[in-house]
């Protein structure tokens, strides 16, 4: 008897399970965008220099202090100076940058945050150092006076290197968590020596801030965010702490009950213990349930965490095997030791309306253990959720050590730039390449504003619905202060729309409701007030 001939259907069917990979990864393959290294001819020339109490750090802040639109750069240089960048890009040009003599010209910083502090719509910066936080106040045209004395903001010479804000409910000014590291002045310093969390609310009435509150233990915090994990309303304390240097610690999560002491979480309330070289945290809503994923960078060890499936609790779960998000290997250069990662953001870089995901990465100085070539990842989600990386096609997959860095568009052009600051080494810029695709991906821009003490509406959650179909997916961000390596940004919120022409957007205010939706068009600029939005028109 014969053998059968399969279908050619069956066939097909066959040959998609034997190379499921191949077949698969085609179907599912993002479109990778294209960068170019614009440092020199942008005029940027910035090093982050310093032994040992400058082996972490290396931020990079992100603001518009001239009202153009455009961000303007500040980049921490270690013991050197630290210098603002003015933006003098032309839209969708090329990248130009002009040094700016601001008042935040101070040495020893490691990172930068913005906020508006005293609600004046002027945008003002705390500076994290290896020794006092400095904060300055915002003059506007991008110049800046040291406001430490007129708001009562005293941290002492400690070596503060994580930084979050929120506003609490009827405050008018911002509750700020510093994260410090050591205590230098300990003979057994660095080992065991870790210092706490500096908390500290604003004074009755506002107009500065009250007395510093240590929270403890302290575990060597180098990232820190104040984020709404599960949408009750107010803000809890992520704590990403270093195992090298503390023992017996672990990775913290702080209740902050209004007008009482903070609380940590702990195993009583579902809290799992988790022990990582925690360096940097990004927060986004990957599952779409309307939470926020965090990805927890270290050494070989990266953690995406989500809450479990109807949990109540902060019962976290790790998926970055499961999603491909591990990046715990160098992808390129021969080096085959475990990463070593830094900063870490989410963001569509290729406005596909899925949120990708870069992480800066570079040895601490020489570690003969983890990798000496550690290119930067750009990791791209699929269609199916996974993460594949595209750093080296992409153009960013640079080998320096990296540290803090920052994705945000500085040509306002709707596609995602990036820059990088260099531990002993140059500070790098890129610009992201108009696609060649047809029909192009598109993308909406937003900026929100509220009166009262919280003018940037930190806390608010927004919501982009792409096209007109009620039952699209939506897209979902969280405005915060904080995160990241020792790096902030303050103003556009970027979102892809991929093919939709058109959209709507809608807002839940910091506690506060929903607005209603509105409809938008793509490839445009939004101011959203609580009152509506309006077009933004460059000037």
């Amino acid at each position: 008897m014969s053998p059968s001939i399969p279908s050619l259907p069956a066939l097909c069917a066959a040959l998609f399970l034997v190379l499921p990979g191949a077949l698969r990864a085609q179907a599912a393959s993002p479109a990778v965008p294209r960068f170019v290294e614009e440092t020199e001819s942008a005029g940027l020339f910035s090093r982050f220099e310093g032994e040992d109490e400058y082996m972490v750090g290396g931020g990079v802040a992100s603001f518009d202090c001239d009202d153009d639109g455009l961000p303007e750069l500040y980049v921490t240089a270690g013991v050197g100076k630290a210098r603002l960048y003015r933006n003098r890009s032309a839209r969708g040009g090329a990248l130009k940058l002009q040094e700016f003599r601001s008042g935040l010209e101070t040495t020893n910083a490691i990172g930068a945050y913005p906020l508006d502090i005293d609600g004046d719509r002027l945008t003002d910066l705390v500076v994290l150092r290896v020794g006092e936080v400095q904060v300055y106040r915002g003059q506007g045209q991008c110049r800046f006076e040291r406001a430490n004395e007129a708001w009562n903001l005293h941290t002492g010479n400690g070596w503060h290197t994580a930084f979050s804000a929120t506003w609490e409910a009827g405050q008018t000014w911002p509750t700020l968590a510093i994260g410090t590291y050591v205590d230098r002045a300990k003979p057994d310093f660095p080992w065991g020596s870790c210092t706490p969390t500096l908390f500290i609310r604003p004074k009755a009435g506002g107009g500065g801030f009250g007395p510093v509150q240590p929270l403890t233990p302290g575990h060597c915090a180098l990232s820190m965010l104040f984020s709404d994990w599960n949408r009750s309303g107010s803000a809890a304390l992520r704590v990403s702490n270093d195992r090298e240097y503390y023992k017996g610690g672990e990775e913290q999560l702080w209740r902050i009950p209004a007008a009482a002491e903070p609380v940590r979480f702990g195993t009583a309330d579902g809290w799992k213990p988790l022990q990582i070289w925690g360096m940097g945290i990004a927060s986004h809503d990957i599952t779409g349930d309307g939470l926020p994923e965090l990805y927890l960078t270290s050494m070989s060890d990266n953690k995406l965490q989500t809450l479990e499936a109807g949990a109540t609790q902060p019962r976290y779960m790790d998926i970055a095997f499961k999603r491909g998000a591990t990046a715990h290997r160098p992808y390129v250069g021969g080096d085959v030791r475990p990463s070593t990662a830094w900063h870490a953001q989410f963001a569509d870089l290729n406005n596909d309306g899925r949120a990708d995901l870069f992480v800066v990465k570079g040895n601490v100085s020489s570690m003969p253990d983890f990798a000496a070539l550690d290119p930067n990842n750009l990791l791209l989600q699929t269609a199916d959720g996974q993460f594949v990386e595209a750093g080296h096609t992409a153009g960013l997959a640079s080998v320096l050590r990296g540290r803090g860095g920052m994705v945000a568009d500085f040509n306002a052009d709707g596609l995602l730039d990036v820059v990088v600051v260099n531990r002993g080494d140059r500070a790098q810029l890129w610009r992201q390449l108009p696609a060649s695709a047809t029909p192009p991906a598109h993308w909406l821009q937003l900026r929100l504003q509220q009166e009262g003490g919280n003018r940037d509406a930190i806390g608010a959650w927004v919501e982009v619905r792409p096209g007109a179909d009620e039952g699209a997916p939506v897209l979902r961000q969280e405005l915060t202060v904080g995160g990241g390596h020792a790096s902030g940004h303050l103003g556009w919120m970027h979102f892809g729309l991929g093919g939709g022409e058109r959209a709507q957007v809608r807002v839940q205010w910091p506690q506060g409701g929903w607005s209603a939706w509105q409809p938008v068009e793509a490839d445009r600029f939004y101011n959203l007030t609580p009152s509506g939005l309006s077009p933004w028109r460059a000037p």
